[in-house]
């Protein structure tokens, strides 16, 4: 069966020209929702098992209920309605820099958009993740508010970013910040494109403990072989 193609949206952002598209994969069969920047590929929902896992690592590590969270991210939504299923979440803020992926949401344009837009544990800030680390936190109504998790599937890896002012966030000033928005034994969990970073390793286990890289291994009907993410999981010491 020849692929059929649908061109959702595309708008003009600050970054390039963000594009959402829908076919069918006459390889799975399924139907695929895709974004792009510019010719860029951002997103897929072919490839949802690690932006799920990078969810389900984090929470798995925290025990109690009455969870508060913060998701990096929104993309096609996939890691937010992981969160959003664990039921001992009673709070979700995801924040995300483009207007136009939320609006994908809100528009029901995605199959999650009306799941999440209409869980009243969800609320979906539209601002920049990075600056909002750096300052008084994912919050905007409560400044200083810390969370019991803080996951984060924004950039393809610590090197390779979507735009050069994210950096600082990987540096070991930022990685102290960022502990400073999580309770104490608090789960950080990052979603990465490449493999294990030795060097970036290093770097969170300077501020966190129990830091490990999680290969997360899924087969890429693109390629015809088995692929993998990296998932990184940190706790804040409890002292």
């Amino acid at each position: 069966m020849a692929a059929q193609l649908e061109f959702l949206d595309a708008q003009q952002t600050p970054m390039g020209v963000i594009s959402l598209r829908r076919r069918h994969d006459p390889v799975s069969g399924q139907v695929v929702y895709e974004a792009k920047l510019d010719d860029e590929f951002l997103m897929s929902s072919l490839f949802t098992a690690a932006e799920e896992e990078v969810a389900r690592l984090a929470l798995a590590e925290i025990d109690g209920d009455e969870l508060d969270v913060v998701v990096g991210g929104l993309g096609l939504g996939y890691t937010a309605h992981t969160v959003l299923a664990d039921p001992r979440v009673r709070s979700l803020v995801v924040v995300d820099a483009l207007a136009e992926v939320i609006g994908w949401h809100h528009r029901h344009l995605l199959p999650l958009g009306e799941a999440l837009t209409s869980d009243s544990r969800c609320r979906v800030v539209h601002a920049d993740f990075f600056a909002l680390a750096a300052g008084d936190g994912f919050d905007t109504d409560v400044p200083g508010r810390q969370f019991d998790a803080v996951i984060v599937d924004i950039d393809h890896s610590p090197r390779e970013l979507l735009h050069p002012s994210h950096a600082g966030f990987y540096e070991p000033a930022g990685i102290a910040r960022l502990a400073g928005h999580l309770r104490p034994g608090g789960m950080f969990s990052l979603w990465s494109n490449d493999p294990p970073d030795a060097e970036y390793e290093a770097a969170l286990k300077a501020v966190f403990t129990d830091v490990r890289s999680e290969v997360v291994t899924f087969d890429s009907a693109l390629q015809g072989r088995e692929a993998t993410n990296t998932v990184y999981v940190a706790r804040r010491p409890k002292d």
